[in-house]
């Protein structure tokens, strides 16, 4: 097997669906809410996590006022977290009907979001989607790095009425949602993931490597310098191969070195990735991710940061599926 290979990527300006992203909370204003002039952080989040799509969807990213870092933590501080309300969900609502007026024309669509835009979009779904007649354009929703919640042994009726998680690449309509974490460091009691404060419910756990159930591989798009969503100083990683040899692109996938499987412990339930190593020995043996302090990894975080990295090929090739599959149902009408 050859230790290193370029892989191409193209976009496609007149792919068939649309793909509505909004974007986790990144923003270093110093403010608790956002202003709409992008910063580094913000730019850099699209390139991370939702470029890539552009080969199988056209791109709506807006600008919302967003809870940023800094309003994150003083929220923490005085333990209350809401992310789903004000002037972040007002303005991506605002943004989402304009897009409906001005640009869907009947075309289906994709929701993406991630953490705080998990929790927007949910809301979202929640008021102008769920059990109305837009619903019928929706090809799915990708809600990661969030709890959301469903009823014990079921897949619909909890905090969404009509829209089902998905079983299959094939079906449309339905949401993959799932927070990431460690085989070697599963979500401890003081997960900030995977959990639900209503006992008649559990965390969506939906496995893009292997949405019909079990066990899959992860198809990683991992930056090829170690940098995650966060704008802060980038971790020291080691070489990708052995012997060392420059990277020329962006982004590195790691074919057969990371496996995913949804899990449930008595804290959480959570996308359990596994990493294994090369018995060669020609690769890099671990991935960056972790949130680290002071030296110390924050177990309760998970690999939140790369939540979408983990599973970029995999959601892509859904996507791609999911929109075949919605065209050829609209072709039948």
């Amino acid at each position: 097997m050859e230790a290193l290979r370029g892989e191409s990527w193209t976009s496609n300006p007149n792919a068939p669906i649309d793909c509505f992203y909004v974007y986790p909370t990144v923003s270093t204003d110093p403010t608790p809410n956002s202003d709409m002039n992008p910063d580094a952080a913000e730019l850099n989040v699209i390139r991370q996590q939702f470029a890539r799509f552009g080969s199988v969807c056209r791109l709506y990213a807006p600008m919302y006022r967003q809870v940023t870092l800094a309003g994150l933590r003083a929220m923490f501080v005085e333990n209350r977290v809401v992310l789903d309300r004000g002037l972040g969900y007002d303005d991506v609502k605002d943004a989402w009907r304009y897009y409906l007026e001005h640009d869907n024309e009947g075309r289906g669509f994709v929701l993406i979001g991630h953490s705080q835009g998990s929790f927007v979009l949910t809301r979202l779904i929640q008021e102008e989607i769920d059990g109305k007649p837009v619903q019928s354009r929706l090809v799915s929703a990708l809600l990661l790095g969030s709890d959301l919640a469903v009823p014990r042994g079921k897949d619909v009726g909890g905090i969404f009425q009509h829209v089902p998680l998905c079983h299959s690449a094939s079906a449309t309509g339905c949401v993959i949602s799932y927070a990431s974490f460690r085989s070697t460091l599963p979500p401890p009691a003081d997960t900030l993931f995977g959990k639900v404060a209503d006992a008649n419910m559990v965390a969506a756990c939906t496995n893009p490597a292997a949405l019909g159930g079990g066990s899959g591989e992860l198809h990683a798009y991992l930056d090829a310098k170690g940098g995650t969503i966060s704008v802060g100083q980038m971790p020291k990683i080691k070489p990708w191969v052995v012997p060392e040899r420059p990277i020329e692109t962006p982004w590195v996938s790691l074919p057969g070195m990371l496996t995913a499987r949804c899990a449930t412990n008595e804290n959480a339930t959570y996308l359990e990735v596994t990493v294994h190593t090369d018995p060669s020995g020609n690769r890099v043996d671990d991935i960056t991710g972790d949130i680290i302090v002071g030296g110390q990894t924050l177990a309760n975080w998970g690999l939140h940061l790369i939540d979408l990295n983990l599973a970029m090929g995999n959601l892509v090739q859904i996507v791609g599926q999911e929109a075949k599959s919605w065209l050829a149902a609209q072709n039948k009408k």
